[in-house]
Parts: C-alpha cells; sequence; structure tokens
C-alpha cells in the first residue's frame, strides 16, 4: 500500500508538472493553486491580501471533511465563505504540515485529480 510520503511526492511532481515544469512546487504553492480552483476564477493576478485570502479558501475547504469547517454561501464578489465549527487541536508544526498534506491528498483524491 502506498505510504503518505509517496502520494505526496506524487501530487508534487503532477502539479510542479503542469504548473512549474523543471521545479517543484512546495505546500504553499499547492495551496495557493487549490485556492484558485476553489475560486473558479482561474488564475489571475492577485494582491497580497487577496493571496492570503485565497490560501484560507483552500485551508477551509482541505479542513471541511475533517468536521473543523462548513461552507456558508458566496458573497457577491464571488468569493466562497466557511464558518469555524471546531477549533484546530495544538498541533506542533511537522503535524500540521502532514495534516495539511493529507487533507490534500484527500482533495486529489476525491476530486478525481490524483495522479
Amino acid at each position: 500500500m502506498e505510504g503518505l510520503q509517496e502520494k505526496w511526492d506524487r501530487i508534487v511532481k503532477v502539479v510542479s508538472d503542469r504548473f512549474a515544469p523543471g521545479e517543484d512546487i512546495d505546500l504553499d504553492g499547492i495551496l495557493f493553486l487549490i485556492g484558485v480552483q476553489e475560486l473558479g476564477r482561474g488564475y489571475q493576478k492577485f494582491k497580497k491580501d487577496d493571496k492570503l485570502n485565497v490560501m484560507h479558501i483552500a485551508i477551509c475547504r482541505l479542513l471541511e471533511p475533517y468536521g473543523y469547517y462548513e461552507f456558508e454561501a458566496y458573497d457577491e464578489d464571488g468569493w466562497p465563505h466557511y464558518k469555524k465549527v471546531e477549533n484546530l487541536p495544538f498541533l506542533k508544526a511537522g503535524h500540521q504540515q502532514r495534516l495539511m498534506k493529507e487533507a490534500i491528498i484527500h482533495y486529489f483524491e476525491e476530486s478525481g485529480l490524483e495522479a
């Protein structure tokens, strides 16, 4: 059975090959791309604050299946909004990263986007 690291490496390769050939996209880059996908407007230039909001969309969407966030609605500008359902437990940095990697793998698998 394929482990977390193998699945993660495969996703990084597929995403990197598609969006940044010759480079490896890091976790934050993948979060940004997921946020852009969930925003549904395609790639565009974002201001610094909007980039953070795009990444927040990704985090909310990724943690929704875990019960931490729930989709509320789209605002008048078409941005999705989530409400916090449950506080995340305190996690050390390595555990936070593992949770996000697991959530990203789950997102790709459920979206049919896995490699």
